[in-house]
């Protein structure tokens, strides 16, 4: 029977939710309190489904998202999610189907690039998508950190404060901190309103239960919140009635340097907490050497996390800012066409222009490493020996280097 891959109806919804939940391997059953809250938050005209017959095999979404890159630009962004193929229709094209619909209206459309978290490393790169932002997690031994037990606050060391609040205080100070962080932070991408109310329990949906997080704000000298974070705590006690309690972070907002150390020093100082799991951070968080002993965090989640496609090669590169002035000649090369031809850059650290050229070209690299360097987080020169860029002029790849990489790791703290 023929597959039919198209963008779903509202009739339809239920089902493609039903396939989404059995593609990532979720109890697939429906409810209609679900379908009732996620409905109205779904664009249908960006939402597809391969139905063979009448039943829903395959499903993709995207939204509109906001990207920040290097120098604090944002570009808008295709944000790819809820890709899914059920177990009895794979490898039959249904994904690079929808892809290839979504790309397409995504360049038409006029955004800049395409992100997406990804859940399996080998799929997305033969779409052009290229690894951008890595994440890492730490797991903290409390006792061995070094940190003083008695702390309690860092009233005394630079005049601000941590006070416990709740959700709905986080619902009204949270986006400012976001956007804040995100003015500073390459790779971090917006939030809208919807996802300060399902992260903070004020609405749920599906047969997901709500357990509460504790949240704590760090204010500066001047009562400005300056950072956030969240975190659950176990209840966990030995056999010689010794705690051994783990705090697990839900996330963490710091927009100086002393909010992050403070944060970091409030949630390692909790009595009964031996054990603090940091959740997903850059993987150059000041968190480790902050510690007196950094030997006592250790690294169980390196990977991966934020990928980006880039779908307009002018745009994208005039966007973000540039480590040391410099010009190139890029050839791109792109199996889907979108992006295929040779850019000329010229930049700065104050910023670039990049024009369609029929000059020679000083590197060639395929769409998939252009998106791996957009964000400054790779090294050219490591691509380059691996041979996924082709150096056509001497110096090229040195000069690539100290031009796209940035001071700081990317980072998006953000899974969608």
């Amino acid at each position: 029977m023929r597959l039919d891959v198209r963008t779903i109806t509202e009739s339809e919804f239920p089902g493609w939710r039903q396939a989404l939940n059995t593609g990532f391997l979720r109890p697939p059953v429906v409810t209609a309190e679900e379908v009732a809250d996620r409905l109205p938050h779904t664009d249908l005209a960006r939402t597809q489904g391969a139905f063979d017959g009448g039943r829903c095999v395959a499903t993709f979404r995207s939204f509109a998202q906001e990207l920040t890159v290097v120098g604090g630009a944002s570009v808008q962004a295709d944000a790819v999610s809820n890709v899914t193929v059920s177990p009895t229709h794979r490898r039959r094209g249904l994904l690079s189907r929808m892809m290839a619909t979504d790309l397409a209206a995504a360049k038409e459309r006029g955004d800049v690039v395409a992100t997406l978290i990804a859940a399996e490393y080998p799929i997305y790169g033969r779409y052009g998508f290229g690894p951008a932002a890595w994440t890492t997690e730490w797991e903290i031994d409390v006792p061995r950190t070094g940190l003083d037990p008695r702390w309690s606050g860092p009233c005394a060391q630079d005049g601000g404060r941590i006070d416990l609040v709740s959700g709905a205080d986080v619902r009204k100070l949270g986006p400012a901190l976001h956007e804040r962080l995100r003015a500073r932070q390459h790779g971090a991408v917006s939030r809208d309103t919807r996802w300060w109310e399902v992260n903070t329990g004020e609405n749920l949906s599906g047969p997901e239960t709500w357990t509460e997080p504790f949240y704590a704000v760090y204010s500066n000298a001047d009562g400005e919140p300056d950072g956030l974070i969240v975190y659950r705590a176990d209840d966990n006690w030995g056999d010689a009635k010794q705690p051994l309690n783990r705090a697990t972070v839900l996330g963490q907002i710091a927009v100086t340097p002393a909010a992050e150390r403070a944060l970091w020093h409030f949630v390692c100082s909790i009595d009964w907490i031996t054990t603090v799991r940091t959740g997903h951070r850059a993987p150059d968080d000041l968190l480790p050497l902050l510690l007196p002993d950094p030997r006592a965090a250790r690294i169980v989640t390196q990977a991966d996390w934020l990928w980006i496609r880039v779908l307009d090669v002018v745009r994208a590169l005039e966007a973000r800012t540039y480590a040391v002035p410099g010009a190139l000649t890029l050839d791109i090369h792109d199996a889907t066409g979108l992006t295929t031809g040779r850019y000329h850059l010229d930049a700065s650290p104050s910023g670039a222009t990049c024009t369609p050229t029929t000059a020679a070209a000083d590197l060639a690299l395929d769409v998939r490493e252009l998106g791996t360097l957009y964000l400054g987080d790779e090294s050219p020169a490591r691509l380059a020996a691996l041979g996924r860029i082709e150096e056509l002029t001497p110096g090229a790849v040195a000069l690539a280097e100290g031009m796209f990489r940035a001071a700081r790791r990317a980072w998006c703290p953000d899974v969608f």
